[in-house]
């Protein structure tokens, strides 16, 4: 759902009605839950009855209720089910009883049965929005809908793209990023055309370059990007959570696309004269670590294309074209015979997957030339998986060494190369270690 929809399931709440009056224990919970997440209080999705809840809840309640209205904070975490976006985990051994609860008689039912309460993974990325917030509470706090000009106000950012504009935006962008994957084709422009009429007087440049933003964004998490979108780093913070809250809504669908990517095959059509990219990618500005873990990472598309055999192999198999083809072109077919797929022929563990010739001015040396294969179906600034023992080959073998970037893998099929030791070129994070049974090393 997108925030208009939680705007109208919030407005629209379902509270409990005695007579002439409205309770608003459901309110006050959730403006309890939205006050933990602004505080700082609630960093993961995960909502537990306990004292911080409670004494939030209590704050809420106070400033909401009437003579006849009790403070039982049981009641709305228990009843809150009701409503679509309001979920419970129930505790181990419990859930047939639970299922037969139709109230909570005293908080010690919610300790017995419920482990924790937990919003749609959406809706908690909206929350921590600061502007989504408020305009969710006064959704809350009126418990009608909100007019047209209320929104605006409250969401209104200046001059930047409001929540809206950058949802709108975001859903368009994955629209063709999902045509793209499956090899759909699609036209950028009339998509940036489909997209002004959705927001305020912005040119078709501007939705270009907060394209290019959400491409960057995707970058640093590790997932397909749009490749005819260059990464543009110096994005609004906002859009970022825009995109987060896209991805936890629209995580089964990712999941289904890249899982259809397992078979590759080369590409049928080949320009090999056009194929060598010489524009290597710049260092792009340093990336900081979350402070949370954003339930929107669930789905790590670089780790899946490292460990697809069938995308490393066509890859492989297309540097070997490739090499092969640069050897005959110079009059060394013979060499060209000779190109050996070392990662094949000898096994994994080598530190390279293809032993090739130094070529240098379109005269081969006789040296031999150890290359690194890594492929993608994205684009050029798609991060990479590479492992220890291939950065210390390219370290100990760097006058012999290069890493070929294989990209548009399944587009159009382009390739760089970085000579020389990798750390040269690319920033080495380290993302898992290996865990031994040993009091100590030496």
């Amino acid at each position: 759902m997108s925030l208009l929809h939680y705007e109208s399931a919030f407005a629209k709440l379902n509270p409990n009605r005695i007579r002439d009056n409205v309770s608003p224990h459901k309110i006050a919970m959730l403006l309890a839950v939205m006050d933990l997440i602004e505080s700082g209080a609630l960093a993961d999705n995960v909502i537990y009855f306990e004292q911080p809840l409670i004494d939030a809840f209590t704050v809420n309640f106070d400033r909401l209720k009437t003579e006849q209205d009790r403070n039982n904070p049981h009641l709305p975490f228990f009843h809150l089910r009701s409503e679509v976006f309001w979920h419970h985990q129930i505790k181990p051994g419990h859930v047939e009883d639970y299922s037969e609860l139709t109230t909570a008689s005293g908080p010690g039912v919610i300790n017995k049965y419920i482990d924790y309460a937990y919003f749609d993974d959406e809706l908690f990325e909206l929350l921590n929005n600061q502007f989504v917030r408020d305009l969710l509470k006064a959704a809350l706090n009126q418990n009608l809908e909100i007019t047209a000009e209320r929104r605006d106000e409250i969401l209104d950012v200046g001059n930047g793209w409001d929540w809206l504009e950058c949802e709108a935006c975001v859903q368009e962008y994955f629209a063709m990023l999902f045509k793209e994957i499956i090899g759909e084709q699609y036209s950028k422009a009339q998509h940036r055309r489909d997209l002004l009429v959705k927001l305020k007087n912005r040119s078709e440049g501007s939705i270009e370059f907060k394209h290019q933003n959400i491409s960057a964004i995707l970058v640093e998490i590790g997932y397909p990007y749009i490749s005819g979108y260059k990464p543009a780093f110096n994005y609004q913070k906002q859009l970022k959570e825009v995109v987060l809250a896209y991805l936890a809504a629209h995580q089964s669908d990712l999941d289904n696309l890249s899982r259809s990517e397992n078979e590759v095959l080369l590409p049928k059509a080949i320009n090999w004269e056009n194929m060598l990219d010489s524009d290597l990618p710049e260092r792009i500005p340093s990336i900081e670590e979350p402070k949370r873990q954003y339930l929107a990472r669930k789905t790590n598309f670089t780790k899946r294309e490292a460990s697809n055999r069938s995308l490393g192999e066509s890859g492989e198999q297309f540097v070997i074209e490739f090499e092969r083809f640069c050897l005959e072109r110079i009059g060394r077919k013979d060499l060209a015979k000779e190109v050996e797929w070392s990662s094949k022929d000898k096994g994994d563990g080598l530190g390279y997957d293809v032993r090739s010739f130094i070529i240098e001015d379109d005269i081969v040396k006789d040296e031999e030339h150890f290359i690194e294969v890594k492929t993608t179906n994205s684009g050029k600034f798609q991060p990479f998986f590479i492992t220890d023992n291939e950065v210390a080959f390219s370290k100990d073998y760097a006058a012999k060494y290069s890493l070929y970037r294989v990209y548009d893998f399944k587009q159009h099929a382009r390739l760089f190369k970085l000579p020389g030791a990798v750390e040269k070129h690319v920033s080495l994070r380290a993302k898992s270690f290996i865990a031994y049974f040993y009091s100590s090393f030496s």
